[in-house]
């Protein structure tokens, strides 16, 4: 059992290394764009450059989901600059254009994601609970991200994604914060009572996933979904919760991850996606093979054949060779480069599968392949972190020691977590 928990550790650690290496030129999608704004492939940490050459965060929409364009006829007021965000909303309405989604941050600084993965794991280690996939689990992180995301100052990003905006425009209409509202929540008889909270600060955190499980079961009820919820930044999400069900078996851990991504995702094709990756990812952490089950999921994902056909392409050169590297850069582009779930999933364990032994070339590759390579980076670092606890394969320590977000959290997290032991 200690060395399950030893691979959530790594694991831990290269979700963060992959998402801050990538965090420079996330979103790059031409990848000449890398070498030239970066001297050559990204081998290390970076801080991001004041202009990104490929954004239009001018084009998202700051009262809610997508682009400004898909909304025009709506008349909400702005999430960004008065719930979240609180000092960014000039550079989202910036006439200069090209502002980097991540301006603020600096060299091994983590994105907003996985900074809302790393509290999320902090609030399941403190919160005691025995089983994650439990109500009052979801209620504790929830109630933690709500506050989080709408105190002013509290993180240095300027980008947060749909999901985020999504949800906290829904919240600015109903705002579930009366105390009226709150001793409604009572009646639930969750056991959340067992984290310690005052009798008001409870009825608040119950308020909060109340709010949300009404908000899903809205959300999945229409007859059109919200296409950009289906999303690979689902998986950052859920994270904590397949690692923290690391010693439960794996329908605990599927459980865990899907009951709380449909509060944060509401979409109905995410489910399926997260228990693909929940599988994967809770078999590693018990010690199986990352290959075969990166083959597995492909195979689920109904994309085997086509990896097969850049895998065989790789084999042609060198490991670590600049032919082998655009042979992967292609393969991403083709299989899937953007946001969208599966076809950045599919790109993840593709990724996986040809680096499944060295995490550290993985987590470059997936970085140096550009596009959305900071969520997906995330979920595949986890992977390759806890499959190379077993073959013994670790990111650098150096690479550890640069982590500024991750060197405040983690080791909270994994303290708390001998604790438990």
């Amino acid at each position: 059992m200690a060395q399950v928990w030893r691979a959530v550790s790594e694991a831990l650690w290269a979700m963060c290394a992959a998402d801050s290496m990538s965090m420079p030129v996330h979103w790059y999608y031409n990848i000449s764009d890398i070498r030239r704004d970066y001297g050559g492939w990204i081998s290390g940490f970076n801080s991001p450059r004041g202009k990104h050459p490929s954004s239009i965060l001018s084009l998202s929409n700051t009262a809610g989901s997508g682009r400004t364009a898909w909304s025009s006829g709506n008349q909400q007021p702005d999430v960004i600059g008065n719930l979240i965000l609180h000092d960014k909303l000039p550079l989202w309405k910036s006439s200069g254009g090209s502002i980097h989604y991540h301006q603020g941050l600096h060299s091994g600084d983590n994105t907003l994601n996985l900074l809302c993965s790393l509290r999320a794991a902090r609030t399941l280690v403190s919160g005691g609970f025995a089983d994650v996939s439990q109500s009052d689990a979801r209620a504790a992180v929830l109630s933690d991200y709500v506050q989080f995301l709408t105190t002013p100052g509290s993180h240095n990003d300027t980008y947060a994604e749909s999901c985020h905006r999504s949800f906290f425009a829904d919240w600015q209409e109903s705002r579930p914060t009366s105390p009226r509202q709150a001793k409604k929540m009572h009646s639930r008889g969750t056991a959340a009572s067992r984290l310690g909270f005052c009798s008001d600060c409870l009825c608040l955190v119950l308020q909060v996933l109340a709010f949300a499980e009404k908000r899903s079961k809205q959300k999945l009820s229409l007859p059109s979904a919200d296409s950009q919820l289906d999303a690979i930044g689902c998986l950052p999400t859920v994270l904590p919760f397949i690692l923290l069900s690391a010693s439960a078996n794996e329908e605990q851990a599927v459980s865990a991850a899907v009951e709380f991504v449909k509060l944060t995702h509401p979409h109905p094709k995410v489910p399926e996606y997260v228990s693909v990756y929940s599988q994967a990812m809770h078999a590693v952490l018990g010690g199986a093979d990352v290959r075969q089950q990166a083959e597995e999921a492909l195979r689920r994902l109904g994309t085997w054949d086509t990896c097969q056909s850049f895998s065989r392409q790789t084999a042609r050169f060198p490991a670590s060779s600049e032919e082998r590297l655009r042979v992967h850069q292609g393969a991403v582009n083709h299989l899937g480069l953007a946001c969208y779930t599966k076809g950045a999933m599919t790109s993840l364990f593709y990724l996986a599968h040809e680096f499944h032994d060295d995490p550290r070339g993985g987590i470059l590759a997936n970085t140096n392949c550009g596009g959305e390579n900071c969520n997906r980076g995330a979920a595949l670092g986890a992977l390759l972190g806890a499959g190379g606890l077993y073959s013994g394969a670790f990111i650098p320590q150096e690479w550890k020691e640069e982590l500024r977000d991750a060197q405040e959290f983690i080791p909270d997290i994994l303290k708390e977590m001998s604790v438990a032991l």
